[in-house]
């Protein structure tokens, strides 16, 4: 069994479904015939998402998108951010998974984690194959070293690790790293759904 196979066999020993696709428009497709037009999406901020611009085309055939980066304030990001965990289907992107099959994600409000974990009824997770480690530890390491420095940088913020390409645990007002979550399972067998794309995608 190749290495995509047993990280999707062991994805499905833990309830979440998990298929591989050769490239991002694939995976577009799949999740434009996946999701029916008439129910609402939250989206998780992710430049995997970003470059597909799937929030634009199922807002633009008629769902009902609750996306944080519409928005053009900071109370209607709030807002937003509030009623995705209320939706009925959830896509977001990921930090890291390992090959065992952990989901790992570092964010900072933590909304993305919350619609993740409980709230909507389907949830779909886009990874690039840059995102695979081989265990739990070092798909902490890579959200902690490498992701969440970027992610910083991205949304304006200036902590340490930017500079110093590592976490050191800072308590700085500029740390975005105030939740990590790392998914082990679900008890839905049918909720949850991880993409691995052959791409290089997001942080």
């Amino acid at each position: 069994m190749d290495k995509i196979s047993q990280i999707i066999e062991n994805f499905r020993k833990r309830n979440i479904d998990a298929e591989y696709f050769h490239s991002l428009n694939e995976v577009k497709q799949k999740i434009l015939d996946l999701i029916p037009v008439d129910i609402s999406i939250g989206i998780g901020n992710s430049q995997t998402l970003k470059a597909m611009e799937i929030s634009q085309l199922l807002s633009a055939r008629g769902n009902i998108v609750y996306d944080k980066t519409f928005a053009t304030t900071k109370e209607e990001s709030k807002r937003l951010k509030k009623e995705s965990l209320l939706a009925e289907w959830y896509i977001t992107g990921s930090n890291a998974i390992s090959k065992d099959g952990h989901i790992v994600n570092i964010d900072h409000s933590g909304n993305r984690v919350a619609a993740m974990i409980y709230g909507p009824e389907k949830v779909i997770v886009v990874i690039g194959t840059n995102k695979i480690e081989d265990t739990l530890d070092a798909a902490i390491h890579r959200a902690r070293n490498h992701a969440a420095p970027l992610n910083a940088k991205r949304a304006g913020f200036n902590p340490p690790c930017i500079k110093l390409k590592k976490c050191v645990d800072c308590k700085t007002t500029d740390r975005v790293c105030y939740n990590l979550v790392v998914i082990e399972g679900q008890h839905l067998k049918d909720r949850m759904k991880v993409f691995i794309v052959n791409e290089d995608l997001g942080f």
